[in-house]
């Protein structure tokens, strides 16, 4: 167990009164429901200083009743899109082909472009692809994803001779836990960030039941300010999607206006943390002088994180309130986890970097940058260039940060082949500690291979459940067999696990 893991499981442990030992024995029977809950930015550090501090709050109640797991990572990179697809396929990039909610592939063709020129085309499946990102519907109707996609931005691709356009849920390669709990009778349910998230139906196209997306990129009324800008309004987007899953927990659909069976499978993620993490000062609607981040390498919060750690605790204390109050509390099992951290935690070491040079890369298609760097060569002189695009990165690497230089000899390895993948890039960039590009304010970001990107929070609860600390290393991966077993049903349906040979987590007693 490294340093982080050891001092955030003895602090959970010092806080509550966690056994530590045998797994307890198997339950005779599965849970009815799984209620996950992801939240993005949410460190391990955060969960266990936030319980320390809030003896009393509603995520200090989880892990009296919870399996914590201190030492949990998420994938590398540690984007959204491939930190999400994580937990619900079980599976990395190498078997999903999702490495970042904007990428490249090297057989698509250009929205709009009728498969015509040359193959090879940046893949973005964000905000970018609403009818109106401007509104918070999307510019359709929250259920309704056809409705808020625009299908003129998406990307498109030869099949079976023909040019079609490629809708997100197309993109990942492998199935996902909501297609199997919907293929064994059981209803399911999704609210997100964007509606690009309508990935979550999978290859089926079907996975999801009752999806409900809206837009966090969207403009708060009477600004021109986006809602990531705001703590207040962020805050307001999470809790309009609250709403949606208590509608559910009281056997309606998503919107409230019709009766639908309570999913097995359901639940949300929140953006209230990761705005805190990324936002350096307040916002429209936020109380003046409210400052985002950490105040040092302890992870305490500065007031404007502090108060977004205060929301998602009583927010989740309104979702385990709804499910007591509709009988569901010991029937349904509580996965809370997160798709990334953010990077740094330590002020001290944030360094803002200019992503510009990456484009100068010889033979560059495309990068995407954050606080790492994602590039793809052109796929028609790749061979040609790749040698000149190593050396003028390996020149570069004081200018732009890098710690290491991950080659396309050692992505194969980790990944696949980016010489006969098309989605594998041909090189990965590990910044140094601290180094986030922008030219922006934001003061923290994911999406790279560090200890605050990847170190997240994981834990597992239900009121039968016998409460301890598992330190063994785990991977967010084993979110998605967990949660099969816990309903019963087959973990090797998922065809990344299948693949990657992907485990439960340890010491879960189903």
């Amino acid at each position: 167990m490294n340093r982080l893991a050891r001092s955030v499981a003895m602090t959970v442990m010092a806080a509550l009164p966690l056994a530590v030992g045998p797994a307890p024995a198997a339950t005779a029977t599965p849970y009815k429901h799984v209620l996950l809950i992801s939240i993005d930015g949410l460190h391990a550090l955060d969960l266990a200083n936030y319980v320390a501090t809030n003896p009393t709050g509603a995520l200090a109640g989880l892990a009296r009743t919870g399996i914590f797991y201190p030492n949990a990572v998420t994938t590398s990179p540690s984007d959204s899109f491939p930190g999400f697809v994580a937990q619900v396929t079980g599976g990395t990039p190498k078997s999903t082909g999702v490495f970042y909610d904007d990428s490249f592939d090297r057989t698509y063709f250009a929205p709009g472009s009728d498969c015509k020129g040359a193959p090879g085309t940046e893949v973005s499946f964000a905000e970018n692809v609403d009818f109106d990102t401007d509104r918070l519907d999307g510019g359709g109707t929250p259920g309704d994803f056809r409705s808020q996609i625009d299908p003129a931005k998406l990307p498109m691709m030869l099949s079976n001779g023909k040019c079609a356009v490629v809708y997100p849920h197309e993109f990942v390669r492998v199935n996902n836990i909501f297609e199997i709990v919907k293929a064994h009778g059981g209803r399911t349910a999704w609210s997100d960030k964007h509606p690009a998230y309508e990935w979550l139906n999978g290859p089926s196209g079907h996975g999801v039941d009752d999806f409900y997306a809206l837009e966090q990129d969207s403009l708060i009324p009477g600004t021109k300010v986006k809602t990531t800008g705001s703590f207040k309004a962020e805050r307001e987007f999470d809790e309009a999607r609250v709403h949606v899953l208590v509608n559910e927990m009281r056997g309606r659909d998503s919107t409230g206006a019709q009766a639908a069976k309570v999913p097995e499978l359901f639940g949300m993620n929140f953006q209230a943390v990761s705005v805190g993490q990324k936002l350096p000062k307040a916002g429209p609607g936020d109380t003046t002088g409210l400052i985002g981040g950490y105040v040092d390498a302890t992870g305490k919060p500065n007031s404007g994180l502090a108060q977004q750690l205060d929301y998602v605790d009583g927010a989740v204390g309104e979702l385990v309130s709804a499910l007591k109050d509709n009988h569901l509390a010991d029937s349904t099992l509580i996965v809370l986890a997160s798709k990334h951290g953010q990077s740094p935690i330590d002020p001290a070491t944030f360094q803002a970097l200019d992503d510009d040079p990456y484009t100068k890369t010889p033979g560059y298609a495309f990068h995407i940058a954050d606080d790492a760097a994602l590039i793809w060569l052109g796929p028609q002189n790749r061979s040609k260039y790749l040698a000149a695009a190593q050396e003028y990165l390996e020149k570069s690497t004081k200018e732009l940060g890098i710690a290491q230089i991950q080659t396309p000899n050692v992505l194969a390895l980790s990944y696949q082949d980016p010489a006969t993948d098309s989605r594998t890039p041909d090189f990965i960039i590990t910044v140094n500690p601290g180094v986030v590009y922008t030219s922006g304010s934001k003061i923290a970001e994911h999406g790279g291979a560090n200890p605050n990107d990847r170190s997240v929070a994981l834990l597992v609860s239900n009121p039968l459940l016998q409460p301890r600390t598992v330190t063994a290393l785990v991977q967010t991966t084993q979110v998605a067999p967990t949660i099969l077993n816990a309903l019963g049903l087959d973990a090797n349906e998922l065809q990344a696990v299948k693949l990657e040979g992907t485990q439960a987590l340890p010491a879960t007693p189903f």
